[in-house]
């Protein structure tokens, strides 16, 4: 299905990766073989792989501050060893050329030329010494420095293909860059098609495809084949390195049909113009609590077990972020390897860079992503909350008023949940700053008081983010904040205050009783307003995220509709075979006052 070259054999043989099924680069370099050297400032030696006229391949591992004659003449004495290997010559071609041992006991001359064809003196640094383009001589035969060329050095389609959806391949390079690179698919030829399907260079067992860019989408007429991806990569100056392909582990299989989220794409068709932003929240179901017995048996029921597996789920989840053309998406419940292998090489591919936040102890975390063309990453802030509690100043006050309830003062710090703060700049109006949060708070119906807390340090921590260390800039804060429109947490970011006797601050009964004034300095806005549900499960349904605003630097230009109940309902509930989530994604247009 894939091919993988970890960075440790990288380590290990010093050596330009080549996967399998990876050719010669497609820039012709006439008659002269190459020389590829991987010459890294961070690293004490530089490799040099090379093949000798009689067929044995080289590869050298040289200190970069060892002069160079020392360098070529370790490879003089290696091609001399090479002729000593080469085939015995029979008795008439010893009589006819001398002595068998003769040749391979002279060691050929070897020199390096410059691009400008001067001899580099030999007591020039390895690491100044071996450039690209220039030529490297032993004997008679002549080689082609390329230096750092562009280079794949993992290639990997997603295990699971729907057609009607994008297929968006993980794509890892050194001296490259996957939006530089070039894309070429194919598909099988279904059996019995006959001449009439012929395929490109001569392999009967394939036939190219129209698309050329990173992310093909596979048609109904594709269902029953395999696919198959041949890359070259690019590093944007028109050079190019060696091809490497790979092939799909299984055929492309039919799309469930319609889904709730197609609806919504009618709307963000287009990026947002220039000054206006378009947010996405969304709690994405963790495939970490969607595979369990429990998950199966109590909470989704309803769902078809195919549904709740990963690679389905992640199907839908690509299609429809991609379909909402966002400039920030703040994902909760992303699994790492999820977030690694195929989040945010998908979105990158639609242009999106992705940071990643872990939860301690659990497997899932955030994910913040914001559009490349749009704006660039100034700094990110991202805590834990029980961590900032106990070791950061700017919460002393508060820590010193909850050590007085100590059952919920272990409770707040037996919890993982995290906060992520990055710190995001515009592209085209260096003064356009603006500070974007993301969290999960914690979930228990009866934590309304953990969650009090919570937030309590998340606005202590984004004040001192957006008034302190950039005062002035506007605030984006979402996520699934677990509370209702009716609980103090919502109350309290909403008001800017929240009373001690509140009841939220005794959810948990009295043993738990924990009184506390708190207040923040910010005017936030629920941008999308109080849905009737985010989150719809068998059992429970109710508004749970929301993507709050600066209400005095921003203002709403527009909110995506969120699908029909009928259309949430279709399959009783969610997940469901057209929703990979339980929960539905939050999506706004936001623009500068």
């Amino acid at each position: 299905m894939w091919h993988r070259l970890r960075s440790a054999l990288w380590r290990l043989r010093g050596l330009p990766a080549v996967l399998t099924g990876c050719g010669r680069p497609p820039v012709g370099r006439g008659a002269m073989e190459r020389a590829v050297v991987r010459c890294v400032p961070s690293e004490p030696k530089l490799s040099l792989r090379f093949v000798l006229p009689n067929g044995s391949a080289k590869h050298m591992q040289r200190d970069q501050a060892e002069p160079l004659g020392r360098a070529l003449a370790r490879i003089a004495t290696n091609a001399a060893k090479g002729h000593a290997k080469a085939p015995k010559k029979s008795k008439k071609a010893r009589a006819e050329g001398g002595p068998a041992g003769e040749a391979a006991a002279a060691e050929p001359a070897v020199r390096l030329f410059s691009r400008d064809g001067e001899a580099v003196a030999e007591e020039v640094p390895n690491g100044a010494a071996w450039q690209d383009g220039a030529v490297l001589q032993i004997g008679e035969a002549q080689y082609r420095v390329e230096r750092n060329p562009p280079t794949l050095t993992e290639l990997q389609l997603p295990r699971s293909l729907l057609a009607g959806f994008p297929v968006c391949p993980k794509v890892s390079a050194e001296f490259a860059a996957p939006q530089h690179c070039l894309f070429r698919w194919y598909h099988e030829q279904r059996p019995g098609a006959g001449e009439e399907a012929a395929a490109s260079d001569g392999d009967p067992a394939w036939v190219e495809v129209a698309a050329a860019e990173r992310v093909f989408t596979p048609s109904n007429a594709l269902v029953g084949l395999r696919l198959k991806l041949r890359c070259t990569p690019g590093d944007g100056t028109q050079r190019f390195g060696p091809p490497c392909e790979v092939e799909s582990n299984g055929p492309v299989e039919a799309g469930p049909g319609a889904c709730t989220f197609d609806s919504r794409h009618l709307y963000t068709k287009k990026v947002c113009g220039e000054g206006s932003v378009r947010v996405v929240s969304y709690n994405i179901l963790a495939d970490t609590y969607a595979q369990t017995e429990f998950s199966r048996t109590v909470l989704y029921p309803y769902c078809a077990p195919y549904a709740l597996e990963l690679d389905y789920r992640q199907n839908l989840l690509k299609k429809e972020l991609a379909g909402y053309s966002a400039d920030l998406i703040c994902l909760q419940e992303v699994d790492k390897s999820v977030f690694v292998d195929s989040l945010a090489p998908a979105l990158d591919a639609f242009g999106l860079e992705g940071l990643f936040r872990i939860k301690e102890k659990q497997h899932e975390g955030l994910a913040t992503f914001y559009r490349r063309d749009k704006f660039s990453l100034l700094s990110q802030h991202d805590i834990t909350f029980s961590e900032a509690l106990l070791s950061d100043p700017l919460h002393k006050e508060l820590c010193d008023k909850l050590a007085k309830y100590p059952l919920v003062q272990e409770k707040v710090l037996q919890r993982s949940s995290v906060l992520q703060v990055p710190v995001l700049q515009s592209t085209t109006h260096s003064s356009r700053k603006i500070c974007v949060a993301n969290t999960h708070l914690y979930w228990h119906p009866k934590g309304g008081n953990i969650r009090l807390v919570q937030i309590a340090v998340a606005l202590s921590h984004i004040k001192h983010v957006a008034c302190v260390l950039y005062p002035t800039i506007p605030v984006v804060f979402c996520g699934d904040f677990n509370s209702t429109p009716s609980s103090g947490t919502y109350n309290f970011i909403n008001s800017g205050s929240i009373a001690e006797d509140h009841e939220d601050w005794v959810s948990n009964g009295e043993e738990e009783r924990c009184n506390m004034p708190l207040s923040h300095p910010f005017k936030l806005l629920s941008a999308c307003g109080e849905p009737a549900y985010t989150n719809y499960v068998g059992g429970f349904h109710g508004c749970l995220d929301y993507i709050f605003i600066d209400r005095n630097a921003l203002e709403v230009e527009q909110v995506i509709p969120l699908p029909s109940h009928e259309e949430v309902t279709t399959h009783q509930a969610l997940p469901s075979v057209s929703h990979p989530s339980d929960h539905i994604a939050l999506i706004c247009d936001l623009k500068w006052k």
